[in-house]
């Protein structure tokens, strides 16, 4: 049987959650010891959870500002590896300037709550060029974009440094069955005896073009990981449970048995368009695809993307920049004269 591709930038998953004695010790620790205290965005919260999770192989924590500076401008870690949007924490030039090397921040829930989801031991603090940031990963600074709105609005400073991820943030409690971490998506692949396998992102209920898509895909993989997002989107989209209530009809009633597995990952949209497309494709690879589908405007909002820049951009990134491979696909519709799609 064949084997399941290699995670991103390593042989093996990387995860950084620790067991529950752990975090409780830690937990436990941070108020002992009164460690100061970071309340994280919604989206920096998603992304200390794929941290967590392996999904984000091989990072082992936030971004420091050469880190930063790559991904933007060369699409890479200091250390060479393919990376498309940066992951960072940002903090208040308070914060910031108080810490010390070596220092533990406790990293805290976005709903207000005191609850402590990771612990950061800081290494470095840093200010960003905020219009650079978006103009290279959104290629805009207009303000009604929402992701470039989650950057202009980020506190003054960026703190980097590694982390340790003390909860998933409830998301398996509230998504059971369909919130699966890259291990566990992993094993369902191996135990279908599945090696190629096709990733459908979606942070919307699929249409018919979207289940032409996942058709396509299964012509030739042996399965389509359903991959859709349960963190936060913009105002007006689809609520995640209402979104995973018709997928799961969707596949029940339109799929053949088998084919298909129904999952979710716990980030946040940031609209990014083709750079994002790259990002899902990298995580897509920690899961354990081999393929990502890759259709019209993904990731995208308005009409600040091309309806198939997120296909291009895979060709102009190095050649053996990731493992997994786009599997693009032009216009779908309903033909009337001959019958079908």
């Amino acid at each position: 049987m064949q084997t399941l591709i290699s995670p991103h930038g390593s042989d093996h998953l990387m995860p950084l959650l620790v067991s529950s004695n752990e975090a409780n010790a830690l937990r436990a620790q941070a108020k002992q010891e009164n460690w100061p205290h970071l309340q994280m965005t919604s989206r920096e919260c998603g992304d200390l959870i794929m941290l967590g999770i392996g999904g984000f192989t091989p990072l082992t924590g936030f971004m420091g500002s050469a880190d930063w500076r790559g991904v933007c401008d060369k699409y890479a870690l200091e250390s060479g590896v393919f990376w498309p949007i940066p992951v960072t924490l940002s903090a208040t030039e308070k914060l910031a300037k108080s810490l010390k090397p070596g220092q533990k921040v406790a990293l805290t829930n976005p709903d207000g709550t005191v609850e402590i989801l990771g612990i950061l031991t800081f290494r470095e603090a840093y200010t960003i060029d905020r219009e650079h940031e978006c103009q290279t990963i959104y290629k805009t600074t207009d303000a009604a974009h929402p992701g470039v709105k989650m950057v202009m609005q980020q506190e003054a400073y960026n703190l980097a440094g590694d982390i340790q991820v003390l909860s998933q943030g409830g998301f398996p409690e509230e998504y059971p069955g369909i919130y699966l971490t890259p291990k566990e998506t992993r094993q369902k692949f191996k135990d279908l005896g599945w090696s190629r396998i096709a990733a459908f992102q979606t942070r919307n209920p699929m249409h018919r073009s979207h289940e032409y898509l996942a058709k396509l895909a299964i012509e030739f993989c042996d399965g389509v990981l359903i991959h859709s997002l349960l963190g936060q989107l913009k105002p007006g989209d689809i609520p995640a449970d209402v979104r995973q209530e018709a997928i799961k009809e969707l596949i029940d009633q339109y799929f053949v048995s088998g084919t298909v597995i129904q999952a979710g990952y716990p980030l946040d949209m940031r609209y990014a368009g083709p750079r994002e497309a790259l990002l899902h494709a990298l995580f897509r690879q920690n899961y354990g695809c081999s393929h990502l589908i890759v259709g019209r405007d993904h990731a995208g909002v308005g009409d600040y993307y091309g309806p198939f820049e997120a296909q291009t951009i895979f060709d102009e990134i190095p050649e053996n920049a990731l493992a997994i491979q786009p599997l693009k696909i032009d216009w779908t519709f309903w033909c009337n004269k001959c019958d079908g799609m």
